[in-house]
């Protein structure tokens, strides 16, 4: 029975906490659009990355 003293607001504080991330999670619009960020990683444009690296067979005929 002592240990429900010590328990119960321990538990009370850990809700009291996860409200609160939620609340700001909420506020911060950490919520607003989800399916944008996802297709973002699957259309990523890598244009820029394939100029600018050089496949092995060309690194060879530039040696010669």
């Amino acid at each position: 029975m002592a240990s429900l003293y010590l328990l119960i607001p321990i538990a009370i504080i850990f809700v009291c906490i996860a409200v609160a991330l939620f609340m700001w999670a909420v506020k911060s619009d950490q919520f607003d659009d989800l399916d944008r960020q996802g297709h973002s990683i699957l259309f990523d444009d890598n244009d820029d990355l394939d100029d600018k690296t050089v496949k092995p067979a060309e690194k060879k005929d530039k040696a010669k």
